[in-house]
């Protein structure tokens, strides 16, 4: 089974695509975490592989990834192959070793770890790239996904084809202050141009977000950005930098799939 959390789509994709190729179920991390469980209890079958995806945010795992997994129980493991797939714009820091840290303390071992670069969607800093660019990464993500979904399949250990980019210790120690500092709601809002199509709230990973004419945001917040990126009309915006910017989402995913 695979384990998925995604805001625009990136990593949904990627977990569908490896799920499709190699038979696994698809379980989505923050509908877990939405349902107010307190013990996130799953049953593998024989051999059963296991597999985490998901965005990078500041160069780590998304905060509610790496809750999910600290309550997280899987019945009948026995050194089941387990491999993770960060998706990123460019690079990922020390995500895996993390992710490896956080699996280590239920005794979960990573067998093989995976980064794919996938067009940007993070536009509170930065852009969205290019059309041609954003072409260009979802061209070799389609190569990159095969070899990672072949490695998958023949259970090879050890490998961990990861691009951690320039002083990866150093970025990923930005990660805390992330999440302490920018992973709020106070600086998203909606113009004049929401229609009250209520997007947002379906496809709000926290399920934060309450649309009653226009959105309202509560204080729950992963900063997946999906709010902003789906809104039909450019309407959601995050603070003054946003309004101008171009917006992303995976064009091979469905609104429906990311909101199940």
């Amino acid at each position: 089974m695979i384990f998925w959390f995604s805001g625009t789509g990136n990593s949904f994709y990627t977990a569908k695509s490896i799920a499709q190729q190699n038979d696994l179920k698809l379980i989505s991390i923050s509908a877990a975490v939405n349902s107010g469980a307190d013990i996130y209890e799953y049953a593998l079958e024989d051999g059963e592989i296991i597999g985490f995806v998901f965005p990078v945010y500041a160069w780590a795992p998304p905060k509610m990834v790496l809750d999910f997994i600290s309550k997280l129980k899987l019945k009948n493991y026995s050194s089941n192959y387990t491999f993770c797939v960060p998706t990123c714009g460019r690079n990922v820091g020390n995500t895996v070793k993390v992710m490896e840290k956080c699996l280590n303390k239920i005794n979960i071992n990573l067998s093989a770890g995976f980064s794919i670069i996938m067009p940007n969607n993070y536009i509170v800093i930065g852009n969205v790239d290019s059309k041609d660019k954003e072409s260009q990464k979802l061209a070799q993500a389609e190569k990159t996904l095969k070899n990672i979904s072949q490695i998958i399949s023949e259970r090879k250990t050890g490998m961990f084809n990861v691009i951690k980019g320039p002083f990866p210790r150093l970025f990923t120690v930005v990660n805390p202050l992330f999440n302490k500092y920018a992973v709020k709601t106070e600086s998203f809002y909606a113009t004049d141009k929401c229609n009250g199509c209520g997007i947002c709230e379906k496809v709000c990973t926290s399920k934060s977000i309450k649309v009653d004419k226009r959105p309202k945001w509560g204080k729950e917040c992963t900063q997946c950005l999906a709010c902003i990126n789906f809104c039909p009309t450019k309407a959601t915006q995050f603070g003054k930098g946003t309004e101008k910017k171009g917006r992303y989402t995976n064009p091979n995913v469905r609104i429906s799939e990311l909101s199940e």
